[in-house]
């Protein structure tokens, strides 16, 4: 939630304003959250006796019944929107299905949606709830490691457009944030090893203990679910936990002070400078841990080839990606794609790489000064290197399947219709983006056109939800 303190003052010419945006939002540990006796979460909603929940079908179809049995032990009314979000359908289309439950809900001002999942379900709908009278609360329930390690921290929410990852998005916090590690007992496997590279990309930059932890116990870490199936060891409970803690509070610590991101040198955008582009280039994407973990590998690569980091460090690095099953490296990152993903983050950090690289393993330093030719060099040494590796460097599991809802089911049509609409209302330069200025039909830049598209219902899908689901039951 905000608050705005803000002044005016007249000047010579006009008038001057300044304002100060308080931003404050919680986290609770709380193993169970949907037990009736946590009543936690419950109390709330115990004002509005209802409550709208967004939540990922996969684990509707897991904690459906449980989610409605917590409601009524607590006497609040329970409307769920069933939602199918994979990094292919993180789109404007499945954001307007959440809207329009909103709008059939009736939600008030000041009442928070409830959004259940992993980290894609929290990105949209908490876009959709930045959007929805420009503010609207929500109350955030993550449930997979990357939900609960990454997302869960940040403030961004966003939905992609084109092939360009969260390139729509805001800056909106949640009230609070309720984090239950007990998500992780019916996680599949793949998804451990997937929020697993979170844990990797902060540690390596920015706490060496954790580092030391996640070495120590990578492999029983994954195939336990960090401690939380049954026969997990206490000590591998005891070292998750901590891991699971300290990699969160040194998220917040990182994040806090740049919650708006003015600062552009981020400590957690290491291993982000070039998988936003080659994360959505397979027609089946990757997973958002093996993405990432491709670009980190590969600068360490680079840290190493600049002496940043020792060979033996390099290797440590390496070798634990290998043991977690972590993709090091995939066909198609090659010195296209490379050269591609580095123009269009030099556009997101206003003209610098800003690449976050380990230096040593527990800090990090920022590479700025680096031409293709080195890019390109510390590349063909990489693939080299992974020639050693089981797989060349590729990943187990790397690409998303049926576990990730919405992955295979990609609002194609959908997509497809809105940027036909927007072709119409406005033009559309050579890759997509729109530049508008055009009067179409006599309305200006095409806005109140697409409206009526949307209104009479010729963009399939914008009002009536997406593949036809409207609060989760088929239209």
């Amino acid at each position: 939630m905000s608050d705005l303190t803000a002044t005016v003052n007249q000047t010579k010419n006009g008038f001057h304003v300044e304002g100060y945006e308080k931003i404050s939002y919680d986290f609770t540990f709380l193993d169970g959250v949907f037990n009736p006796e946590n009543p936690q979460l419950a109390e709330c909603y115990k004002r509005w006796g209802r409550v709208l929940a967004v939540t990922d079908l996969n684990v509707y179809n897991v904690y459906g019944k449980q989610i409605e049995k917590y409601f009524e032990h607590h006497g609040i009314d329970l409307k769920v929107h069933k939602t199918k979000i994979g990094e292919k359908a993180k789109t404007i289309p499945t954001f307007l299905s959440i809207v329009d439950s909103m709008t059939e809900f009736g939600i008030y001002r000041k009442e928070p949606v409830l959004v259940v999942g992993g980290g894609l379900v929290t990105d949209v709908a908490g876009f959709a709830c930045a959007a929805y009278r420009r503010n609207t609360n929500f109350i955030r329930v993550p449930t997979t490691v990357i939900g609960l390690i990454d997302a869960s921290v940040s403030i961004k929410v966003a939905v992609n457009y084109g092939n360009y990852k969260n390139r729509l998005g805001a800056y909106h916090a949640p009230m609070h944030t309720f984090l239950d590690f007990t998500f992780l007992r019916t996680l599949p496997t793949a998804q451990i090893r997937n929020g697993f590279a979170e844990l990797i990309k902060i540690s390596t930059c920015s706490h060496l203990d954790t580092f030391n932890l996640l070495d120590q116990y990578c492999e029983q870490l994954i195939e336990t679910g960090f401690g939380r199936t049954d026969g997990a060891p206490k000590e591998v409970r005891e070292a998750a936990d901590k891991i699971n803690k300290e990699g969160i509070h040194e998220m917040l610590k990182l994040e806090t002070p740049n919650l708006h991101e003015i600062g552009l040198d981020r400590v957690i955008a290491y291993g982000h400078t070039w998988s936003p582009m080659h994360e959505l280039v397979p027609e089946t994407p990757l997973r958002h841990g093996h993405a990432i973990s491709i670009d980190m590998a590969y600068s360490a690569t680079l840290a190493n080839d600049r002496k940043l980091i020792s060979d033996e460090e390099h290797r440590r690095i390496l070798n634990l990606f290998s043991r977690a099953g972590l993709s090091m490296d995939h066909p198609q990152f090659d010195e296209d794609i490379l050269d591609k993903g580095t123009a269009a983050i030099l556009k997101t950090r206003d003209g610098k790489l800003r690449a976050a690289v380990p230096n040593p393993i527990g800090s990090c330093t920022f590479i700025n000064d680096i031409d293709v030719s080195e890019l390109n060099d510390a590349l063909r040494r990489h693939k080299e290197l992974m020639k050693e590796y089981p797989r060349n460097g590729e990943g187990l599991e790397a690409y998303v399947d049926a576990s990730d809802t919405g992955y295979t089911d990609n609002n194609k049509h959908e997509v497809q219709a809105l940027e036909k609409a927007a072709e119409e209302a406005g033009s559309l330069n050579g890759n997509g983006h729109i530049h508008g200025g055009k009067v179409v039909n006599g309305e200006s830049n095409g806005t109140n056109g697409i409206k009526k598209k949307m209104a009479n219902g010729s963009v399939k899908g914008l009002t009536n939800g997406v593949n036809g689901y409207t609060n989760g039951a088929k239209a």
